[in-house]
């Protein structure tokens, strides 16, 4: 069966259908890390999985799991090659009977677009950010995400940016929370090697307390700002680890340590780089902080620390107050005031172990049953199944 065939049972070559999922590159981070689990998800339930990236480090774990990733120049912004793009996925779509597209980032989204026109594919989006604008051809760039037969936001608060900002039928919206593997995430699976192993790497002295924040080295993810929150906490000592690579951002790791000293809590605050077992990085934590200037869609770090039975800290804006239940699950402090976080962090290290104990439960409670994996694999293929079950499209003669 083609793609411009009737569709509405599938046509895939395992018999429920075949996802094609674009996106610009497979190297590391959130959308991709929900690629591959999407991917994974697909063919665990008897679907047809297709990959289409410009290649990356994470092609491997698709390999491992025998699930085709297509090479293609998605990650460019050049109009041409977008264009070319677009005639690249339109042939894929017909050779192997894609029943769906699935984009997850502007670029690939607009080459996805065209090509399902063409052919009459269903098209489905996902916004994994704001995608700020400044100007009208910015917003007209972003609009492609709205321009899908369902539209995934990773969050209530990404849904109503995109009903604030676009044209868009709300019905064809849907909301998915990004998942974590609670099964990696899991304070029983963490050996006590691993943790010895990360504690002797770090130097951490015994009985110092540990506030950790992850996500690599950028302004926006506030490192400043906890530094700044430092040096105004009551609590002494505390040993603060920066953990994230700084992907060549040499200067800002200098900034950071330079505000460090002028503040005389550089003794405190140690950049330690990126960090290859997160789960124990975690675990070696009393408090994991995110502390991003900008309103994050959904940052990991808030579900994964929850997930670990950690205090977590986090500013209330963007996805967090959506992860968080504020003072039972973790803790929320104005965004952007550093004298807040202060408080909040003085608070959290000061608890009693039944109250730590208590909010520790009620967060990995929260994680398990909001923010897993296979929760949001079940949504996702959910949405798919909804559209295979509609009638297909025809396909648009003057599709660009």
């Amino acid at each position: 069966m083609s793609a411009t065939e009737d569709q509405s049972t599938g046509g895939g070559p395992e018999g429920l259908g075949t996802v094609l999922q674009v996106l610009p590159a497979l190297e590391t981070g959130g959308v991709e890390r929900t690629a591959v689990d999407i991917a994974i998800a697909l063919k665990d339930a008897g679907y047809h999985p297709l990959v289409a990236s410009s290649g990356g480090r994470m092609v491997r774990e698709l390999a491992r799991a025998d699930i085709e990733h297509i090479d293609l120049p998605l990650a460019s912004k050049n109009w041409l090659t977008m264009r070319r793009n677009a005639d690249r996925l339109e042939a894929i779509i017909r050779d192997r009977n894609v029943d769906i597209v699935h984009a997850r980032s502007r670029a690939p989204a607009w080459s996805a677009y065209w090509a399902a026109q063409r052919t009459g594919t269903r098209f489905v989006t996902t916004f994994h950010g704001t995608y700020n604008f400044t100007n009208p051809l910015k917003k007209f760039y972003n609009s492609v995400m709205v321009r899908a037969d369902r539209v995934i936001a990773n969050s209530e608060f990404i849904r109503r940016h995109i009903q604030a900002n676009y044209r868009v039928d709300g019905t064809k919206l849907r909301v998915i929370h990004r998942g974590i593997d609670i099964d990696l995430y899991s304070g029983e699976a963490v050996s006590a090697e691993r943790l010895i192993r990360l504690s002797e790497r770090w130097r951490l002295p015994d009985g110092v307390p540990v506030v950790m924040l992850p996500g690599r080295l950028t302004r926006w993810k506030g490192q400043l700002l906890l530094v700044k929150a430092l040096a105004e906490m009551q609590t002494r000592p505390v040993r603060c680890l920066l953990v994230g690579d700084a992907q060549g951002r040499t200067a800002f790791e200098q900034e950071v340590l330079a505000l460090a000293r002028k503040l005389k809590v550089d003794h405190a605050v140690h950049v330690v780089g990126a960090c290859d077992d997160m789960p124990a990085a975690l675990k070696l934590s009393d408090v994991v902080v995110s502390a991003s200037t900008d309103p994050e869609a959904f940052g990991r770090v808030a579900v994964e620390g929850q997930a670990m039975g950690r205090l977590v800290v986090a500013p209330a804006h963007g996805g967090a107050p959506e992860q968080i239940m504020d003072r039972e699950t973790g803790f929320l402090f104005r965004p952007g005031d550093a004298y807040d976080l202060a408080n909040k962090l003085d608070i959290a290290l000061n608890l009693s172990p039944e109250q730590r104990q208590r909010i520790g439960a009620a967060a990995v409670a929260n994680a398990q049953a909001h923010f897993t994996k296979t929760g949001m694999a079940k949504a996702t293929l959910d949405v798919y199944e909804e559209l295979l079950r509609a009638p297909a499209r025809a396909p648009a003669a003057s599709a660009a």
